[in-house]
Order: structure tokens, then sequence, then C-alpha cells
């Protein structure tokens, strides 16, 4: 299932610069840890699911960067931009192998049924 999101075609063009770029930064931050990392986070302060998240992969003893991006109280604007991006709503967001997992309540139900340990199993070489 595809996402509906808003055409380039159905912009003005004197805002489709402002709409590209628009903390096209975070974004780009997020696409290289995980271009770089098997596994990432993206996390904020004072929220406890992002913690939930790092002490199921800790208990898991799976390798994983972290990205924090401010509290409840701060760069909600910035956090914006990632949810606009990956289309979910939540945080954290958990990606496995460059592929959205979801949350801590996702990882939790593919830890549960086994499959979190096929998907972080080394890579053959060949």
């Amino acid at each position: 299932m595809t996402r509906t999101i808003l055409d380039d075609a159905h912009l003005h063009p004197a805002i489709r610069e402002r709409v590209a770029k628009n903390h096209a930064d975070i974004v780009a931050e997020v696409q290289a840890a995980i271009a770089a990392n098997r596994v990432v986070v993206v996390g904020m302060r004072q929220n406890p699911f992002p913690k939930k998240a790092r002490r199921m992969l800790d208990a898991q003893g799976t390798q994983y960067a972290y990205l924090e991006y401010g509290s409840y109280f701060s760069q909600w604007r910035r956090r914006t931009a990632l949810k606009m991006w990956s289309g979910w709503p939540t945080l954290p967001m958990i990606f496995i192998d460059g592929v959205l997992i979801g949350g801590a309540q996702d990882l939790e139900r593919l830890i549960e049924k086994g499959e979190f340990t096929t998907l972080v199993a080394p890579r053959l070489q060949g």
C-alpha cells in the first residue's frame, strides 16, 4: 500500500523549495545513520518508549545507533519533519537494515515471535 503524499504538481512553484528544505537536515542525518548502521533508534528525551526499545535491544545484545531529538518541550517541529518523511506518527522509530519496523511495541512483538533474531542475523559474505 502506498502512502498518499501531496504531489509537487499541487504545490505552488513559489513554495516548492521551502517545502523541500523544511528541516531537511534532520531527515538527512537519520538517512545517514540508517545507511551506516544495521539498527537505528530515533527517539527523544522524557519519552519512556525509546528507553524501553533500547533496553530490549540491549537485552538482545544488539548494537544500534541512537539519535535523540529534543524532548516534549523542544524540537517538536524538527521531529514532525521525520514523522512526515517516514509516515510513522510516534517515537521511537526503529529501523533494521533500512526498513522501518515501527516503535517499541512493534519491536517487542518481533522479539516475542522470534522474527527479530532472523532480521538481525549476521549477513553472510558472498
